[in-house]
């Protein structure tokens, strides 16, 4: 191989593939057109200066292109971050605030080198799907209030944006659809001198790159305890919000991203973001959807354009910028939900032939997501659920089969399943203790023993079967159940 083909195979793709470049690099553009009024609204939520949303954004996306481990992934500002952090804001002041973001990028550090991204394996498939459908109706039910006591003139706007995005991909795809509907509404606002809500009437635009310093705030003791329990909480939620994330990234583009170090980035890019004065953020599903699904973007370059082109677009382009029509951004985010729902999970063929226990989680999670607008706490208490359920399902499948001996001196219980804390429940009842003969055996060789709630089930038995003067013999045991048992046996009860 020649040292120019070396080269070429260590460059990223979009240097390789102009195709892909320019698919990169409007689907960078796209996104940050999106991030504007997303920012500016989760600043407000928070309850500090839109600029403060917007440098948050900008240090995001640019720091996780480069140490985030899942590509094309889009990192800002957040509304579930300014829910956690709005109420010390308000309670201590933005230098409080700012510490907080500081501290959380190092607890989500820490949880990253732990292994914490690991636990995502546990979030089973019906809450993927929940938190999936949730989401879209999250995105949805944040345009309603930009449709509500609004000029009439927003809706057929609306309307016309949602018609350029569905059909202008017929005619091409070189330029994202959501890029083309932007430009022509603002075209048509201007010119026409239409008076609707823009993006200005959110708020003002920053005029200049935002500095890096430490935070306004005694270094003391005091100051960690009162942040600590915010920091946590951020970066417990910005760490499910970016996981959940990135799976489902994984999902429609069939690729792997690496977790953990996806969540040693995200502290990485808090921290980043907290001594340049941000309030902080995880990774934006709405975003990532229009940078994935919608623009096409399979890169890091999208990532860090978006955080670019935000800063340029604010500080070069700030009076054009403001000039774009909220319904232009509406109608892109409608596009976006309706994309993201997962139409399939609620079709009538699906729902008959899906297990009531998995219809009840999708659903609660939904329901709960949708109440608490808050991504985790659905997650959480949909995967809780699912976790009980499966446990009452398998709950029953430890069955005992008695065989006595032809003598009658004898009688071999055989037990079957899986015992754990919820089936070695029921163990206890399923032995004729008064009426057995002498000799029991309990024949182990086609269970497991997986806790330290199945073996004091066993003891139990014993301790029962030793009160009537009957001895007990277990066998068959595989290794990993022997070890637990041979552990544990005699030191769970004060009977030994």
């Amino acid at each position: 191989m020649s040292p120019a083909a070396r080269l070429r195979g260590l460059r990223p793709d979009w240097l390789n593939n102009p195709k892909i470049w320019r698919t990169e690099v409007l689907a960078g553009l796209v996104v940050a057109l999106a991030l504007i009024p997303e920012a500016i609204s989760f600043s407000i939520i928070a309850g500090v200066d839109p600029a403060i949303g917007l440098f948050a954004s900008f240090t995001m996306a640019v720091t996780i292109s480069i140490v985030g481990g899942r590509r094309a992934m889009i990192s800002a500002a957040t509304g579930a971050v300014a829910l956690v952090i709005a109420p010390l804001n308000r309670e201590h002041g933005f230098g409080y605030l700012v510490a907080a973001v500081i501290l959380a990028g190092v607890f989500q550090v820490a949880l990253g080198a732990v292994g914490v991204a690991k636990l995502m394996r546990f979030v089973p498939r019906s809450v993927m799907v929940g938190f999936v459908n949730a989401l879209a109706i999250l995105i949805f039910m944040a345009q309603v209030p930009e449709m509500h006591d609004v000029p009439w003139a927003v809706y057929p706007l609306i309307v016309g944006g949602l018609a350029l995005m569905v059909f202008f991909p017929k005619v091409t795809k070189v330029i994202p659809a959501p890029l083309v509907s932007i430009v022509i509404l603002t075209v048509i606002t201007v010119a026409a001198g239409i008076s609707v809500p823009t993006v200005g009437d959110k708020g003002a635009l920053p005029s200049s790159l935002p500095t890096p310093g430490l935070p306004d705030v005694p270094f003391t003791l005091d100051t960690l305890t009162t942040i600590a329990p915010y920091a946590l909480a951020m970066a417990l939620v910005g760490l499910m919000e970016s996981l959940m994330t990135a799976k489902l990234v994984d999902d429609i583009t069939d690729t792997r991203s690496n977790k953990t170090r996806e969540s040693i980035g995200q502290g990485i890019a808090n921290i980043v973001t907290g001594f340049f004065g941000g309030m902080g953020g995880c990774a934006m599903i709405g975003q990532t959807m229009i940078n994935v699904r919608v623009s096409g973007a399979r890169t890091r370059l999208s990532t860090f354009l978006a955080g670019a082109f935000l800063m340029v677009l604010c500080i070069a382009f700030g009076p054009v910028v403001s000039d774009i029509p909220m319904a232009a951004l509406v109608a892109v985010m409608v596009m976006v939900s309706f994309a993201t729902f997962d139409w399939h999970s609620i079709a009538p063929k699906t729902l008959k032939r899906m297990p009531a226990g998995e219809i009840t989680v999708m659903a609660l999670t939904v329901a709960v997501v949708v109440a608490t607008h808050n991504l985790a706490i659905g997650v959480v208490v949909g995967t809780i659920t699912a976790m009980v359920i499966f446990a009452k399902r398998v709950a029953h499948l430890a069955e005992v089969t008695t065989v006595v001996d032809p003598d009658g001196s004898t009688v071999v219980y055989r037990v079957t399943g899986e015992l754990f804390f919820a089936s070695s429940n029921d163990l206890v009842t399923q032995f004729n203790y008064t009426t057995d003969p002498g000799k029991v055996v309990i024949d182990l060789s086609e269970t497991h023993i997986w806790d330290a709630s199945s073996v004091a089930a066993l003891d139990a038995i014993e301790n029962k079967y030793a009160q009537r003067g009957k001895d007990v013999e277990i066998i068959g045991l595989n290794r990993p159940s022997a070890q637990i048992h041979q552990k544990l046996s005699g030191e769970l009860t004060g009977s030994h």
